[in-house]
């Protein structure tokens, strides 16, 4: 790929940088607070590298960050996800090159035609994967590799309930997780949606507009309750998801799309009685290591050439359109993966 050169000049501070379009956010709100700016880049500091980005992942925690619910210090950028070119690298850099391809997550300000990025947190892509490919899956991909290999070995009879099943995790970890053997269960809000979860490979679709999703559970598993949950929702499906598991079965929460889960007592009949297990995974704490990154990226590449996991890009904005983008997703439109386009 040809990168457009770009015009060093020096900031009022005297720091030589070059200048940039970016997303930025002076305090938390709606989409409304999401303005296209110019702004200063710097020349990357030691162990960091300069990423031309071509393609940003959207992922629902940059509505977090950008509402609040998971505080920023502002004024900020925003996006967490992105792959690109290096452009320059730092002091101390030696594992990555000018001109190589890499994909990142973890810095916010992704929302930028460039970033400076640490350079630990950056995989370099394969030959035979597109940087949209890259952007597209990295964070989603690597959450459900968390989820179906780590935070639960999943195996050939396991029974799992998926939570908002059609957005861009829940369809990638249907197709995964039916290539274990496992059985999946996905929940959607419209019949369209159920459609698009059971064509990713769901074994059962439930339209929570219509269906009582525990009664639903209970007699697809003769009242058993599932094995497992992944539920990224949060408040709004907490009690259905404590209804749904079997005794001694994981709950898995890894997002709060509707807020928190209410604080809970342990020694509740309903807790004791059954001994669920119960853990928020992050990404952020499962893939802390640069080590543990590659390994869970190499897999995501894997399913990817495979064809065990295929990429259907639903939605793309121009960079300049991210307000639009996250007032559709708001608004519960959209539906797979969405990309800005720088």
């Amino acid at each position: 790929m040809q990168v457009e050169p770009q015009v060093d000049i020096i900031n009022k501070t005297g720091i030589l940088t070059m200048q940039i379009k970016a997303i930025q956010i002076a305090k938390p709100g709606p989409p409304s607070v999401m303005k296209w700016k110019s702004i200063d880049l710097p020349k990357p500091v030691r162990g960091e590298v300069t990423v031309r980005h071509t393609s940003i992942g959207f992922n629902f925690i940059d509505c977090n960050h950008r509402a609040g619910r998971y505080p920023l210090e502002m004024p900020t950028g925003i996006g967490s996800e992105a792959a690109g070119v290096i452009e320059a690298t730092g002091p101390g850099v030696k594992e990555l090159k000018v001109g190589q391809r890499v994909v990142y997550i973890g810095k916010v300000g992704s929302y930028s035609e460039a970033q400076n990025v640490p350079s630990n947190i950056c995989v370099p892509i394969p030959r035979d994967i597109s940087d949209e490919q890259a952007a597209a899956t990295h964070l989603k991909g690597m959450t459900v590799e968390m989820l179906l290999e780590r935070v639960h070995k999943t195996k050939k009879g396991d029974v799992l309930l998926m939570h908002s099943a059609a957005g861009g995790v829940g369809l990638m970890l249907c197709q995964w997780a039916n290539s274990l053997g496992a059985t999946v269960i996905g929940t959607a809000s419209t019949a369209g949606k159920c459609k698009q979860i059971l064509a990713a490979g769901a074994h059962y679709a439930i339209d929570t507009s219509r269906q009582d999703v525990v009664k639903r559970i209970m007699r697809l598993t003769k009242n058993k309750g599932v094995d497992v949950i992944y539920d990224p929702v949060g408040k709004d499906t907490w009690e259905t998801s404590l209804a749904c598991l079997k005794d001694r079965g994981l709950l898995a929460s890894f997002g709060g799309a509707s807020g928190p889960v209410p604080m809970v007592n342990l020694n509740e009949p309903r807790f004791m009685g059954r001994a669920p297990f119960i853990v928020r995974a992050s990404l952020f704490n499962y893939c802390a290591s640069s080590e543990d990154r590659k390994l869970s990226s190499k897999r995501v590449f894997s399913m990817i050439r495979s064809g065990k996991i295929t990429l259907k890009i639903n939605q793309r904005y121009s960079l300049s359109e991210a307000m639009k983008l996250h007032k559709d997703v708001e608004s519960r439109k959209l539906t797979g993966i969405s990309m800005l386009v720088p």
